[in-house]
C-alpha cells in the first residue's frame, strides 16, 4: 500500500472520528478501571479470592499503570507516539492472554502490574496526543463517553459470565478492546506539539497546575475507593446479584450524560460554575448510598455519581492539558490519575477489613470529594480569567 493510498485513509484529525478513535486507544490501556467492579467480583467468585486479595490485585495493576503513565511524561515528547502505540497494545494482548490461566494471587498480581505498566504508558502517550487537538476539552469528554459506554457493557454482562467461564472472560473481553484499538490506530493522522498557552502567558503556572493534579487525585481515589467495591456494597444491602450487574450496567450508560455535556457545552460557560454545581451533585449522588438498601436508591446514587464522574473528570484532564503544548502535563495528569484510582481500592479495601463497613466507606469518599471541590475551583477560576482577559 503506497504512502498517499495510507495518507488519504486517515481521519480528519478536527473530526470527531479522531476523537472516538483517539478514545478508544486511551481507553485500552485502562479499560479494566471500568469494569473494576467486574474483575473484583470476578476474582473472588471465579478464583475464590477475599476481598482484600481482588482489592490488591486490581490496585496493583493502577498502581503500576501510574508509573507507566509517569514514563510516558518523558516519553511523549522524545519518541513517535504512532510506533510506541503499536508496541504497547501487542505487549497488553499478550499479557491479557498470560493472565487467563493464573490461579496464584502473587502470580496474578505480578502480571496485572506489569500489565498496568504497559497500559499506563500507552493511555499517557495517548492523553498527550489528544492535549494536541483543536479542543482538548470535548476530546476528553468523548474519551468518557466512550468508557462509560463500554464500561456499562462490561460491568453488565461480565459479571453473569464469570461463574460460567470463570476469570477468562474477563481477560479476554480485555485483549479484544486492546485487538480493536490496534485497527483503529491504523487510521489516526499525526498530531503535531502545538504551543502551550497556559493562562496567557505561554509558560507553566505551577500553582494553578499542582491544584489540578491534586483535585484529580483525590476525584478519582474517592470514585474508585467506591466503584471498585460497588458490586459488593449492592450484595451488601441484600440486592439480588442480577438487579445489581444490571443496575450498575444502566447507571453506567445513564452517566454518558456527563461527557456528553461537556461534548456539547465545552467551557462556554467557564470551568468554575459547571464545577462547582456538579460537585454539589457528587455529594449528594455519594450520600444517597447509605440508602442502598433500596433498589431505587442504589440505582439513582449511581447514575448521579456516574454523570458528574464523567463530567468533572473530562473538565480536569482539559484544565491540566492547558499548561504544556507538547502534552507533558496532560500525561503528567493520566499519571495522577492513575494514583488516585489505585489509591482509592487500597484504602477502600483496608477499611472494610473483614467487616463490611460499607457506611464507613461512603463516609470517607464524601469527605474525599469535599476536599477535592475546594481545591479544584481555585485553577478553574484562574483559567475562567485568562479566558475572559
Amino acid at each position: 500500500m503506497s504512502a498517499a493510498t495510507l495518507t488519504r485513509m486517515k481521519v480528519d484529525p478536527a473530526g470527531m472520528l479522531a476523537g472516538i478513535m483517539l478514545s478508544f486507544l486511551a481507553t485500552a490501556g485502562l479499560f479494566y478501571v471500568n469494569i473494576m467492579a467486574a474483575i473484583v467480583d470476578g476474582l473472588i467468585t471465579g478464583l475464590g479470592l477475599s476481598e482484600s486479595e481482588a482489592g490488591l490485585i486490581g490496585s496493583a495493576n493502577i498502581y503500576g499503570a501510574s508509573v507507566g503513565a509517569l514514563i510516558a511524561v518523558v516519553l511523549i515528547k522524545v519518541v513517535p507516539w504512532r510506533p510506541a502505540a503499536y508496541t504497547l497494545l501487542v505487549l497488553l494482548i499478550a499479557l491479557d492472554l498470560v493472565s487467563m490461566p493464573i490461579e496464584s494471587p502473587e502470580v496474578l498480581l505480578a502480571v496485572r502490574a506489569l500489565h498496568g505498566l504497559v497500559g499506563g504508558m500507552l493511555v499517557g502517550t495517548a492523553f498527550g496526543v489528544i492535549a494536541r487537538t483543536a479542543q482538548a476539552d470535548r476530546t476528553f469528554g468523548i474519551l468518557l463517553f466512550v468508557q462509560f459506554g463500554l464500561g456499562g457493557l462490561g460491568v453488565m454482562t461480565l459479571p453473569q459470565l464469570v461463574p460460567i467461564y470463570g476469570t477468562q472472560a474477563l481477560f479476554i473481553a480485555l485483549a479484544l478492546f486492546s485487538f480493536a484499538s490496534l485497527v483503529m490506530l491504523v487510521f489516526l493522522p499525526a498530531f503535531p506539539p502545538k504551543p502551550a498557552t497556559t493562562l496567557g502567558t505561554g509558560k507553566i503556572e505551577w500553582g494553578p497546575l499542582v491544584l489540578t493534579l491534586l483535585a484529580i487525585f483525590l476525584f478519582q481515589a474517592g470514585n474508585m475507593g467506591l466503584l471498585a467495591y460497588i458490586f459488593r456494597l449492592g450484595l451488601a444491602y441484600d440486592l439480588d446479584r442480577t438487579y445489581t450487574s444490571y443496575a450498575l450496567g444502566l447507571a453506567t450508560w445513564v452517566a454518558l450524560l456527563g461527557p456528553l455535556c461537556v461534548i456539547v457545552i465545552g467551557t462556554k460557560f467557564g470551568r468554575f460554575l459547571p464545577l462547582a454545581l456538579v460537585m454539589l451533585l457528587t455529594l449528594a449522588g455519594t450520600a444517597i448510598f447509605h440508602w442502598s438498601a433500596h433498589p431505587a436508591a442504589y440505582l439513582i446514587a449511581n447514575c448521579g455519581t456516574g454523570i458528574t464522574w464523567g463530567m468533572v473528570m473530562a473538565y480536569l484532564l482539559g484544565m491540566a492539558s492547558q499548561f504544556d503544548g507538547a502534552g507533558r502535563t496532560a500525561a503528567a495528569a493520566g499519571f495522577v490519575s492513575k494514583i488516585g484510582l489505585a489509591s482509592g481500592p487500597l484504602v477502600a479495601g483496608q477499611l472494610l477489613g473483614s467487616g463490611g463497613d460499607y457506611g464507613l466507606l461512603i463516609n470517607v469518599a464524601i469527605a474525599t470529594f469535599v476536599l477535592s471541590a475546594v481545591v479544584m475551583l481555585f485553577p478553574a477560576r484562574s483559567l475562567d480569567r485568562s479566558k475572559s482577559g
